[in-house]
């Protein structure tokens, strides 16, 4: 099962992935030898284009310079000699470097190509009538090579930053949302008739009804982190109850340890929660794994979850204390403003890492913000350091939002952490709800109504939205199953997903469907582990924390990837080393990752042993019955006639373990099968 050229090579080009019309990485069909095995069996070798340049090119001897940092190399020289007369309003010459999207309007900037940019001209010219800036000193040498670099480097941008001054700041307060009125069309659902008057008003269809199978397969990834067993897609298609959706959301909600498993995921990526990696062996790093995963099991309202982990019982303090390093660390590294910055990503969707060395270029949070919250926990005076220099100043305790209420710095850490929780978890603090309804939208639909969802001050595409699900969540005691089952029962959910060919800039994106979403690691190795039956068992599973009856799933592998600790395929999968808060993952197919999933050792093995045991439980029964099995339990459909014919084959009569390897090789190199569609 090659991709080969008519020499009988194997042909890369014909295997590269391309953009369908669902918005994933699809890869183009190819004629495959079925003859010859003795190469690569049943593997489509996905190698990017810049792998691919890669190999053929001879590495420089001399060291790279750094990557270009937007904000610390290349925005200063913006604000400081071009904004004045093309940002904000004012755009001399119709030249708008508000955006990267704006500045790419014009033809001053070619991306990949400083010298067919008109910029690096006139920043470089004497002439007068030409020359820019017209007034003042020229740009020095280093500034110069710092744009030409970072026009070489195709223009990289801070994400949500705009030089555009923001509108006035929404109350922080939630603001109450006039529902549109039902129709025929929309029903009864309250984000089905925001969406419909939203779609109205920007002149755009909102996307189809996706198909009962689809829904299915979608609904139990999204909040059990599942596929739908077979049994479970032959009783929903045969269902014919009109409620069967609602009644399919509640049952997936009711299932609270696979329910936990899998949001087990997203919280140790939010919270920097591991089992083991640096800290953990010095005592310098303590899990919160066992609390985490009773709140999840017992929905414990987002609420009390927060203020748990603000103002921490001895079980929930490893995200407070956060990371001892060792050594000498820049000042902005200590554990109080690994706080700050920490609580204010969570929570509250800011940016306080930059502030932690100077004020922000990037936004309005200084560094008497970032400190003043770093202040609340230090067990000692916390003396300001800008850019890691001592300012002979000492940090005072306060919120971000002062206008909520003030922090006494004279009494004891525990006691200022308990009045921040309080602050935080204030009615007045809107920010906190729309927050993790956001968040919690992206995981569920596949963007959030603000993009990046660590910018909550920029515009959502629609603030009714945002709003009406935020004030959702408050009104229900922050309840966030209630959240994901408003979100699930809407016909916006259980639509099908829309192409985004690429990520649209802050402002020009439009709402028309979900988007697909890649699985995550976690994801990916529970459903290989179900269909295979390859999952590991709690006792020779490297798990790295060991709460009451995690390995007790049902409808699950023994054991769930989320509870198991990383491995090299994981890694190269997406789960990250969770030193750092994360709360995105990488949607774009990796070289690694492409690597992994076309010949990794680990995946091989698996996929072996995998139809070693396949073979054995399907030994009596004809072929045709195995090959649809995998594609009901995989995708949850029937294959189509071409597949039918082809996956036969490929597992042979009686199948063996050669074959149904090579036909559970294609199946997991689908797309369709590597996405929440």
């Amino acid at each position: 099962m090659h991709a080969t050229n008519a020499g009988g090579a194997f042909d890369i080009a014909a295997a590269l992935p391309v953009r369908s019309a669902a918005g994933y990485d699809e890869y183009p069909s190819v004629s495959f030898p079925t003859s010859d095995r003795t190469c690569v069996p049943m593997r489509l070798f996905v190698l990017p284009a810049a792998l691919t340049a890669l190999l053929c090119v001879t590495p420089s001897v001399a060291a790279d310079p750094a990557p270009i940092d937007f904000a610390h190399d290349v925005l200063p020289i913006l604000k400081a000699r071009c904004a004045k007369c093309h940002t904000d309003g004012t755009y001399k010459g119709s030249f708008s470097l508000d955006t990267r999207a704006t500045m790419l309007e014009s033809s001053a900037v070619v991306p990949g190509d400083p010298a067919a940019s008109d910029l690096i001209d006139r920043v470089t010219s004497d002439e007068p009538d030409y020359k820019m800036p017209p007034e003042g000193d020229r740009l020095s040498e280093k500034q110069v090579t710092l744009l030409r670099r970072w026009i070489e480097a195709d223009l990289p941008w801070t994400d949500g930053f705009t030089f555009r001054t923001a509108p006035k700041s929404k109350p922080l307060a939630l603001q109450k949302v006039e529902i549109p009125p039902a129709t025929p069309e929309t029903g009864e659902h309250p984000i089905d008739r925001l969406l419909a008057a939203y779609a109205s008003e920007h002149d755009v269809t909102l996307s189809s009804p996706a198909d009962d199978a689809a829904f299915l397969r979608r609904l139990n990834l999204d909040v059990v982190g599942l596929l739908p067993s077979e049994a479970q897609l032959t009783e929903f298609l045969a269902n014919t109850d009109p409620d069967k959706r609602a009644k399919a959301v509640e049952a997936v909600l009711g299932r609270d340890r696979d329910y936990a498993a899998h949001w087990m995921t997203f919280w140790n990526d939010l919270l920097r929660n591991d089992y083991a990696g640096t800290g953990f062996i010095d005592g310098g790093r303590k899990q919160i794994t066992g609390w985490l995963y009773q709140a999840l099991l017992a929905n414990k309202p987002y609420d009390a979850f927060v203020r748990e982990l603000i103002a921490p019982t001895p079980e929930s303090e490893g995200f407070a204390k956060g990371i001892i390093w060792r050594g000498r660390v820049n000042a902005s590294q200590v554990p109080p403003l690994q706080f700050s910055q920490n609580v204010g990503q969570v929570f509250l969707g800011i940016n306080l890492k930059c502030a932690s060395c100077h004020d922000s270029f990037i936004d309005d949070w200084k560094l008497t913000d970032a400190y003043g919250l770093a202040a609340i926990v230090a067990e000692e005076p916390l003396e300001l350091h800008r850019c890691d220099i001592p300012q002979g100043k000492t940090a005072e305790a306060k919120f971000v939002f002062p206008e909520l209420g003030t922090i006494d710095a004279s009494v004891p850490p525990a006691e200022r952490q308990k009045r921040l929780a309080e602050l935080m978890t204030d009615p007045g603090n809107g920010r906190l709800p729309r927050t993790i309804a956001n968040r919690i939208w992206r995981q569920m639909m596949g963007r959030g109504l603000v993009e990046p969802v660590d910018a909550m001050a920029a515009e959502p595409w629609s603030d009714e939205v945002l709003e009406h699900l935020a004030g959702d969540l408050v009104e229900n005691g922050y309840d966030l199953k209630k959240l994901i089952r408003h979100i699930a029962s809407s016909k916006a959910y259980q639509s099908q997903v829309v192409p985004l060919d690429e990520e649209p800039t802050t402002g020009e994106y439009v709402y028309a469907g979900p988007v697909a979403k890649r699985l995550s690691a976690e994801q990916f190795l529970d459903a290989v582990w179900t269909i295979t039956g390859t999952g590991p068992d709690k006792a020779s599973a490297n798990i790295g924390v060991e709460p009451q009856d995690i390995t007790d799933g049902v409808a699950g592998p023994p054991v769930r990837a989320a509870f198991v600790v990383s491995d090299p395929l994981m890694r190269s999968l997406g789960r990250p080393n969770r030193e750092q808060v994360v709360t995105t993952r990488p949607d774009q197919l990796t070289t690694l990752q492409a690597l992994d999933l076309s010949n990794g050792p680990l995946l091989a093995e698996m996929l072996t042993k995998g139809a070693g045991t396949l073979v054995a439980k399907f030994k009596d029964l004809p072929s045709d019955v195995l090959v649809s099995h995998l594609f009901k339990a995989a995708l949850s459909r029937e294959p189509t006639d071409e597949e039918f014919a082809v996956a036969l084959d490929l597992a042979g009569s009686p199948p063996g373990q050669e074959g149904v390897t090579d036909l559970l090789w294609a199946i997991v190199l689908l797309p369709e099968f590597q996405h929440v569609r």
